[in-house]
């Protein structure tokens, strides 16, 4: 008995075990890569170099920057420090938000206004140190008419001071990678050293939009009223008003500055942000933002590669209880791409050697690359759908049961 039962024991694992182990190729590319090489959506800029000026805009510098990619479409001194003026509280509306998010405040909270608040000069809403807000109503006054007051206010609140609040916006510029910018107040009035570049400006838009899509409630609304209607509002972006699919986003001007803008707009699937800075007049900053983001929509398309945890390919996993597998991208892959080129894109699909159980769902186990014209566009993770545990006598005898009783039915 004991030898049949070891017979019943070892025939099955010689002639089932192997199926699972060896992995066989195919049409797709096979390859190992360091699995700690961080993988993004191709960030190349368009052939336009950043000193030429074909589309001859008339301001000091300006940039236009695919949403979700952070594609370059078109660019111009877009690394110049410049004066941003009220375009700054963009960086202050993202920490609101950020604050929203952690549960630090809710749109209901009451805001006080302090004696500095109450002094803010320039656009502002007249706010008074016996008047207590809420962030909905402070946002919707910083977002429409670039309240001055009421985002001293919200900084005050957030960070107990305002310079400790300035002192929140510089490091959240280092998070996102702001080189150029260094902020000396919340509001952008003009202070010596306070600058930010086109290029910065499209960054932080670009993270506000995608970090927190529910700003665009506040920074759409062309006309509102505050105070049960006894303060009238009316947003200082005319392009939400004037142009198709504008989603905002923020206006800034001084006489030193002169006329700054961010405007993001969405149209058939493609989502952009154009920055104007050191425009002579308010209406030139309207027209070249404009223009670029016609130059943009009218040229450019957003193609979707892949979406997240599509099925890529099945592989075979040595020493694993559950095998084969499947690999699934791990985010939506999407490229920015001339009108029209579209046609030829490959897809390499790269697996890395040696891999064995035990495995954790959502391993990065290989990438997916596609390629236009001999150049890499984008990439995307693989990863694995499920968990294998490394085989023991325990699933082995478990996997032996199994097959039989398929053997057998």
């Amino acid at each position: 008995m004991k030898k049949i039962f070891f017979l019943s024991l070892i025939l099955p694992i010689i002639c089932f075990f192997p199926i699972n182990i060896y992995a066989s190729t195919d049409q797709y590319t096979w390859s190992t890569f360091d699995l700690t090489t961080e993988v993004s959506n191709n960030l190349n800029t368009a052939s336009i170099s950043d000193s030429e000026n074909p589309l001859n805009l008339e301001c000091g510098s300006c940039i236009l920057m695919e949403q979700h990619t952070g594609k370059i479409l078109y660019s111009y001194n877009s690394h110049e420090q410049l004066r941003p003026a009220s375009v700054t509280k963009l960086m202050s509306i993202y920490l609101i938000m950020e604050a929203l998010s952690q549960g630090k405040i809710n749109y209901d909270t009451k805001i006080p206004c302090s004696e500095n608040a109450e002094s803010m000069g320039g656009s502002q809403i007249w706010l008074t140190t016996t008047e207590n807000l809420t962030v909905d109503e402070m946002l919707k006054a910083i977002c429409v008419v670039s309240a001055n007051d009421c985002v001293t206010a919200m900084a005050e609140f957030l960070g107990s001071t305002e310079e400790n609040f300035v002192n929140m916006m510089n490091e959240k510029a280092k998070e996102l990678n702001m080189n150029d910018t260094c902020f000396k107040n919340c509001h952008g009035i003009d202070e010596d050293g306070h600058v930010m570049s086109a290029y910065d400006i499209a960054i932080l838009s670009c993270a506000l939009l995608n970090d927190y899509p529910e700003i665009t409630k506040y920074t759409t609304i062309y006309m509102d009223s505050l105070r049960d209607g006894k303060s009238s509002l009316v947003n200082t972006n005319k392009l939400v008003r004037n142009y198709s699919g504008c989603t905002g986003l923020k206006t800034g001007s001084t006489s030193l500055a002169l006329y700054n803008l961010s405007a993001s707009a969405s149209k058939n699937g493609m989502d952009l942000v154009a920055v104007v800075m050191k425009a002579p007049t308010s209406a030139i900053r309207f027209k070249n933002a404009s223009n670029l983001l016609d130059y943009g929509f009218t040229n450019f398309e957003y193609k979707q590669l892949i979406n997240k945890n599509d099925i890529v390919k099945t592989i075979s996993v040595p020493k694993g209880v559950n095998s084969p597998i499947e690999l699934q991208a791990k985010t939506d892959c999407g490229v920015i791409l001339s009108k029209g080129t579209d046609t030829n894109i490959e897809q390499v699909v790269s697996v890395a050697n040696n891999i064995e159980a035990p495995i954790s769902k959502g391993d990065e186990l290989g990438k997916i690359t596609y390629i236009l014209d001999g150049e890499t566009i984008a990439e995307c993770s693989l990863v694995a759908s499920q968990d294998v545990p490394k085989i023991n006598i325990f699933s082995m005898e478990q996997n032996i049961l199994k097959n039989w009783a398929t053997l057998l039915r």
